[in-house]
């Protein structure tokens, strides 16, 4: 079966979904170590927690775990990558990786995973700006999640 999401108002949810949302932000924080101290903190039980854990995000956790991954073809060129990342950062696109292949006939392929959370623009604008870039010969995006 398919999931489907909702965005749903807080003050509708059951009590336990929304304590589980309070468990979780305690573990974040760093305010409690354990599940169980968060938990009693809460009024919330174990089991309950761990029914609805994986379940319930807050919406701008989901956004700041976005994450797309870019392939580009570039010319082999002394601080071609040093552009494209330049260009990433200025959109403010966060790097995770980059993988990066040896260069035949003068290209090397770059795959580079960015986290999108603080992006100024739109996705497809930072895919334009960096296809505007000299020496970049081919961008596409192959990947988000």
């Amino acid at each position: 079966m398919k999931e489907r999401y909702y965005l749903v108002r807080e003050d509708i949810l059951p009590e336990a979904i929304v304590k589980t949302i309070q468990v979780k932000q305690l573990l974040a924080s760093g305010d409690v170590k354990t599940v169980h101290e968060a938990a009693e903190q809460i009024g919330l039980s174990r089991s309950a927690f761990y029914k609805y854990k994986d379940g319930i995000h807050l919406i701008n956790q989901l956004e700041r775990d976005r994450i797309v991954n870019i392939s580009l073809d570039l010319d082999h060129q002394s601080g071609m990558l040093s552009k494209v990342l330049a260009v990433i950062a200025d959109y403010g696109g966060n790097v995770l990786t980059i993988q990066q292949s040896i260069p035949l006939q003068g290209r090397a392929n770059v795959v580079i995973s960015v986290e999108m959370s603080r992006l100024s623009e739109e996705l497809g604008s930072l895919l334009t700006g960096l296809q505007a870039l000299s020496g970049v010969k081919r961008v596409r995006l192959i990947g988000q999640g």
